[in-house]
């Protein structure tokens, strides 16, 4: 009978996290996701063009109203908006649906630089209050770094990956030509051992 008590008391916090849990999930909210992603690329004339790409979600189970996209953690004295914008709006973005939106910024300053999540402000269907959401974060961008060393290690892994390509199936056979070698050497080792000992 105590061992039951525990039991008992186990099973009723599992219910009532599953009703808590299904409680969240079954919410009349939107539930705003956004993905930022930055990507280098140097230009011929010694510049840096970042292209900024951010993925908006409605995760939730209802139309979001008024959404609102601002990144402006990029300081105009480093970046020049090459096109596009920084802002973006909707007007809805219903429930499981996506929005993106994209721009480009050039940067001819030399450094490192800590970008700021985007914040995503929208309107629920019954409260006229926006709420706010952030982006994912971005990683810290070395602009106009010196590349040399790490292109040098792209390319020996680039070298690898044809040597593998290329050989792969020769090594492969290879190795499990020396397994089978082993495997029938070594058992016959171990017998020899074995009626050694038998002689005695």
């Amino acid at each position: 009978m105590a061992k039951s008590k525990p039991a008992v008391v186990i099973l009723l916090v599992l219910a009532a996290g599953m009703f808590v849990l299904t409680a969240i999930a079954s919410s009349d909210v939107p539930f705003m996701v956004a993905d930022k992603k930055v990507v280098l690329s140097r230009l011929k004339s010694g510049a840096e063009r970042l292209t900024v790409s951010i993925d908006v979600f409605n995760e939730g189970s209802v139309t979001a109203y008024d959404v609102s996209l601002v990144d402006d953690s990029w300081p105009q004295d480093k970046f020049d908006i090459v096109s596009g914008s920084t802002s973006k709006t909707w007007e809805r973005l219903d429930a499981g649906t996506s929005a993106s939106h994209v721009f480009v910024l050039e940067s001819k300053v030399k450094g490192i630089f800590h970008g700021s999540p985007a914040v995503i402000r929208f309107r629920l269907p019954s409260k006229a209050a926006l709420q706010e959401a952030y982006s994912t974060p971005i990683q810290p961008l070395d602009i106009l770094a010196d590349k040399l060393p790490e292109m040098k290690l792209e390319w020996r892994s680039i070298q690898a990956k044809r040597f593998l390509a290329k050989f792969g199936s020769q090594i492969s056979v290879l190795l499990l030509l020396l397994l089978f070698v082993y495997v029938v050497v070594n058992p016959a080792k171990s017998n020899a051992a074995k009626s050694g000992k038998k002689k005695r």
